[in-house]
């Protein structure tokens, strides 16, 4: 049978589109909020022009970070990087508009700066080297404390003890317990001050209340240490035997902390360090260079066994690694030599592939992570090798996921990711009259079709 040349066009046509059609198919993340500059629920307008009178609140230096859903809240961090920060942990209802008021978890009076005796940290902050050619996640020295009970001595220092000076992630757990890493340090990029020693804070989400505030040892501050996330290990049912995992970047660490124990311990390994063939950017328009090192963490499915798979790699890195979480909670064997081999490489995502945070929906088997020089939100099907070719690119788009910075799935399935072009804020300056702060939705079937996740 003879095809006449149309009929060919025709086939050809078709062949093409069959080929596309999982890109057809492909759903894209959808904006949820967005903002030019944020503001917040202020207690009236009087307060809000004092605090803008006095300096306390000065809108363009409040730069969201970190989310994370709970329910009808949607929890969303804004660090202290400059003074002027109104409120460092908020929240917004899901339900609400697409540019609305930021709400101070649990509350206004928590989110105050502590006033007087602030010299105590201040005198024994410096930096080593001159801010910004570094990523200020960074190079500073935290005080000794004069005894190693850090909690009684840093919480005479805040004005109650579910204070909140400066948080850069939250996670929400299946207890319905709110995980809040503290920095303790207020106006990084300007005059910084340490108001209190970092600690890890423990609300209630049902009553708001305080469950406990864990002050990090002096023994595990070392001079380039900072801690910009938390990753919380625990299941419901068994809501008591929960470990904390929080990144040191700055000085290639993890600090697993136990709440049945109420202490923590240090662990250090060389997969935990930065890539030096890695450490270059370009974002929006701006190339610098960052020497961050472990960051992005994710505690996957437990396995027969009992054992549950972390999974991690540095902020300057294209590679993934795996510990047991066994390992990480055996201190005295997590600290000797015999656990080195216990860590694996996993893989290389690929060039250009640095990821700021990375979440494990166990629904999917699916890592979702954010591609900050690609402006995107990746995925890697845990089921698959991890090697450039079985990554997918969710998303990408020049405008509205520039940075992305944080991403978390929540209990429905929906991805969120928070993107804040953050680099601009540090290095040049963002424009109030763009959409500068976003935060997008997809749910995670469909969001990963047409990719190499979709296994």
């Amino acid at each position: 049978m003879k095809l006449g040349l149309n009929n060919v066009v025709l086939l050809v046509a078709t062949l093409q589109a069959l080929l596309l059609l999982p890109d057809v198919f492909a759903v894209k993340l959808k904006e949820k909020f967005k903002w030019r500059e944020v503001s917040f629920a202020w207690p009236s307008e009087d307060v809000k022009r004092e605090a803008l009178d006095s300096g306390k609140y000065i809108v363009h230096n409040n730069l969201p970070l970190g989310l994370e859903r709970w329910r009808d809240k949607l929890f969303i961090t804004v660090p202290r990087w400059k003074s002027g920060v109104a409120a460092s942990l908020t929240y917004v209802n899901v339900t609400d508009g697409m540019s609305p008021d930021l709400r101070p978890y649990p509350g206004w009076d928590e989110n105050q700066l502590p006033t007087g005796s602030v010299d105590r940290f201040s005198n024994h902050h410096h930096f080593l080297a001159p801010f910004p050619t570094i990523f200020p996640f960074f190079i500073f020295s935290y005080w000794i404390l004069e005894r190693n009970g850090a909690s009684d001595e840093g919480s005479s220092y805040l004005k109650n003890n579910a204070s909140i000076i400066s948080t850069f992630r939250v996670r929400a757990d299946e207890c319905d317990r709110l995980w809040v890493m503290d920095t303790g340090l207020a106006d990084i990029l300007g005059d910084a001050v340490q108001y209190a020693p970092p600690s890890l804070v423990l609300f209630d989400l049902y009553t708001d209340k305080l469950i406990r505030r864990h002050f990090f040892n002096s023994t595990l501050l070392k001079e380039d240490s900072f801690f910009a996330n938390v990753i919380v290990d625990t299941e419901r049912g068994d809501c008591d035997n929960a470990h904390a995992y929080i990144p040191d970047l700055g000085s290639y660490a993890v600090i697993v902390y136990s709440l049945a124990e109420d202490r923590s311990w240090r662990v250090k390994h060389n997969f935990f360090h930065f890539d030096p063939l890695a450490g270059d950017y370009n974002i929006g328009g701006v190339n610098f260079q960052w020497t961050d090192g472990v960051f992005g963490m994710a505690v996957g499915k437990r396995l027969q066994d009992g054992t549950r798979p972390v999974y991690f790699h540095a902020f300057s890195s294209t590679k993934e690694f795996m510990v047991s979480n066994t390992v990480l909670k055996n201190e005295s064997y997590a600290q000797s030599p015999q656990a080195y081999y216990d860590y694996k490489l996993l893989g290389d995502r690929g060039p250009n592939s640095q990821s700021s945070a990375e979440f494990y929906d166990s629904e999917t088997g699916v890592i979702f992570y954010t591609q900050v020089n690609k402006d995107g939100v990746g995925c890697w099907n845990t089921v698959m090798p991890l090697t450039a070719d079985t990554q997918g690119l969710v998303d990408s788009d020049s405008d509205a996921l520039v940075f992305p910075n944080d991403l978390k799935v929540d209990n429905e399935g929906t991805l969120w990711v928070l993107s804040d072009r953050l680099p601009m804020f540090i290095f040049t300056s963002l424009d109030a009259e763009q959409y500068n702060y976003r935060i997008l939705v997809g749910e995670t079937r469909d969001i990963i079709k047409g990719t190499p996740c979709d296994k």
